[in-house]
């Protein structure tokens, strides 16, 4: 009989967004009449901007594919998303594909597997399951953290700050603005990393997906703003949120040439090679509509629609920072990124609070602990969702608690 990986058999209970679906599910099965309103997973709800619709729909007499991305969108993000802020990316170094997701994944099969793996906590939870199904961890304590995983911690007792670790590590998960906190870092928190990663021959994985939504003009949206990151740092971009491509699905991964690794005998290895073989071998591309659909986010009015888009999940952001706060929760986030991270009631744990929510108030949230140990006792609403659908939540949550 075929043998099975048994490196699937140490993920905990469950990916945490079917065990929402799960329980949704049997809640609305139980009471078929509840209105839920879902603020958990961030899936966008406003149509794609008319811009894009537009390309796409004058793209679809021209189908085609090419795994690395047409020249003409790859040139469009390296000059728009980071010549612009300075950054020396240039098209060649830009991979266009089908999601951040799939590509903080799928890096890891150009990565050797004696690399020492620091992840924040909490973090999203992709880039742990992805290196306990490739078989990089150990089992799973009771508290849910992995053998073989350096730990960082991100709390409001440290300010949401990841704190460099104390011993070297090779492999380094950065997402900011951070999902699911919603925090931020300065061009000089991020440069303690870079001088960290150089100075232990590290590499960084930076996820940049919400860096469309930061609001304050000194915050960098890019690694590659930081002195240094071409060295020792690979990012990752998604059209997903900032132009609602939740369903559409186009992305980048940017890979600087001359970025090295070595192999297990020391030889210094160029990753951009490696990563266009992969690319070339394991991936057929974007299809050519998407990719003029996303090269329509760079035209003067995709630009101004994209911002509208922006400035709407925002709005909807504050009046969930707002109305929680005054109904006493204690609440973060939701200033530079479109997530607002709310500590739960004394005595409510995370998963008893998303219990709360469903059963007395039929709001879908997301339980901090799906999200790692340090994420116990904190619960993440999304701003991904219409102003009404937002308005009539906030309502419900407040009712709920005052119950």
């Amino acid at each position: 009989m075929v043998q099975v990986n048994g490196n699937y058999l140490k993920l905990k209970a469950g990916y945490l967004f079917p065990e929402i679906a799960r329980r949704v599910k049997a809640f609305s099965e139980a009471n078929p009449q509840a209105p839920i309103i879902r603020l958990g997973i961030g899936d966008v709800t406003e149509p794609l901007p008319e811009a894009c619709r537009s390309a796409m729909k004058a793209a679809i007499d021209a189908m085609g594919t090419r795994e690395q991305g047409y020249l003409w969108l790859r040139e469009a993000i390296a000059t728009n998303d980071f010549q612009s802020r300075g950054c020396a990316i240039t098209a060649e170094e830009i991979f266009v594909s089908d999601g951040s997701k799939c590509d903080s994944s799928n890096i890891l099969d150009i990565l050797g597997e004696g690399n020492r793996i620091a992840v924040t906590d909490p973090v999203y939870p992709v880039y742990v399951d992805s290196n306990v199904m490739a078989g990089r961890t150990g089992e799973a304590d009771d508290a849910g953290r992995y053998g073989g995983l350096t730990y960082l911690p991100i709390t409001a007792d440290n300010g949401f700050t990841a704190e460099i670790p104390s011993g070297p590590v090779d492999l380094i998960y950065l997402c900011f603005p951070n999902n699911p906190t919603g925090a931020v870092a300065s061009k000089a928190q991020l440069q303690q990393w870079v001088d960290y990663a150089r100075a232990h021959g590290a590499l960084i994985l930076f996820d940049a997906a919400y860096e469309a939504f930061i609001q304050d003009p000194e915050l960098p949206h890019s690694i590659y703003e930081i002195e240094g990151a071409r060295e020792c740092a690979i990012e990752f971009r998604s059209f997903s949120k900032n132009a609602g491509f939740t369903g559409t699905r186009c992305a980048l991964t940017v890979v600087p040439r001359g970025l090295m690794g070595t192999t297990a005998t020391g030889e210094a290895v160029e990753l951009w090679t490696l990563w266009n073989r992969r690319q070339s071998t394991k991936f057929n591309g974007v299809s050519y509509t998407v990719q003029r659909g996303a090269e329509a986010v760079y035209s003067p009015e995709g630009q101004a629609q994209v911002k509208a888009l922006v400035a709407f999940y925002m709005e909807n952001a504050a009046i969930i920072r707002r109305e929680l706060a005054s109904a006493g929760l204690e609440v973060f986030g939701g200033e530079q990124a479109p997530y607002v991270w709310v500590k739960t009631p004394a005595g409510v744990d995370s998963w008893g609070f998303f219990d709360k929510l469903l059963q007395q108030a039929h709001v879908v949230g997301t339980p901090g602990s799906g999200f790692g140990a340090a994420g116990e006792g904190y619960f993440r609403l999304s701003a991904f969702n219409s102003r009404a659908n937002v308005n009539e939540a906030m309502g419900r949550i407040k009712a709920a608690l005052a119950a």
